[in-house]
């Protein structure tokens, strides 16, 4: 899944997206756990929107995603700051090259890209061959809750004079997995008319103990399981489950 045309479509969809909110939970983390450096990994970093602001926020920032679509937004972006963010185009799966970092964040419910068990394990695999010792790793995933039931509530529309999108959504083949079809019509002010836009995207989630269970085989401490922002444990209607995790050293 690489986004294609859906990249440049990305950021005005998603300016109600709580942003802020995970900037404020690394800086409270790294704080919390004494994080030593400032090196983070965004990995899945999408257009860079949450790579420039924690960059912003004191962090020497590296952006990974698969989308050459996607980082050709973030680079562009990140032009437009000032700021100096190297991106690379890379699978979560398969990092390589790279040097070590004191914090990898996959944010925006992005691992839940990852549909199967066994790619879920070689990232956790990756992000620790890419920590510093005692190294953060923090990410969040879709609630069962929220792939079983709220987006079976399908469909979601928008529209307003520019952008309009039919969002449907549908079961997966694999448990809580959800299929989004997503239709979207761009007014084009060249022509005066609307363009169509096509997308297809897979999502899957895994109970929170598979997740606990893949951390700490992969040499992982689980330090913290919240949700939604929350200094709280997952409830059976909470939406976004937040994990953090530190390196531990297994020689």
């Amino acid at each position: 899944m690489t986004y294609q045309k859906f990249a440049y479509l990305y950021d005005t969809l998603m300016v109600d997206v709580p942003y802020d909110g995970w900037v404020n939970w690394v800086i409270d983390r790294s704080k919390k756990y004494e994080v030593s450096g400032s090196r983070l990994m965004d990995l899945a970093c999408g257009t860079g929107e949450l790579s420039i602001r924690l960059a912003k926020a004191g962090f020497q920032v590296t952006g990974i995603d698969l989308s050459e679509d996607m980082l050709a937004v973030a680079q562009a972006k990140t032009e437009e700051e000032g700021l100096e963010i190297p991106y690379y185009h890379q699978d979560m799966t398969e990092l390589t090259g790279l040097s070590e970092f004191d914090v990898v964040g996959i944010f925006c419910d992005s691992l839940n890209y990852i549909s199967e068990e066994v790619d879920v394990k070689k990232t956790f695999a990756k992000v620790y061959q890419h920590l510093s010792p005692g190294g953060l790793f923090l990410f969040d995933v879709h609630s069962i809750y929220k792939m079983d039931v709220i987006f079976q509530s399908s469909p979601f529309t928008y529209n307003d004079e520019e952008i309009a999108y039919i969002w449907d959504c549908f079961s997966g083949e694999s448990p809580h997995s959800v299929e989004h079809e997503l239709t979207f019509f761009v007014y084009d002010e060249m022509t005066g008319q609307y363009d169509r836009v096509d997308e297809h995207h897979l999502q899957r989630t895994f109970e929170p103990t598979m997740y606990k269970i893949w951390l700490e085989n992969a040499g992982f401490e689980l330090l913290e399981l919240t949700a939604d922002f929350l200094p709280t444990l997952p409830s059976d209607d909470s939406e976004r489950i937040m994990f953090v995790a530190r390196k531990k050293d297994l020689k």
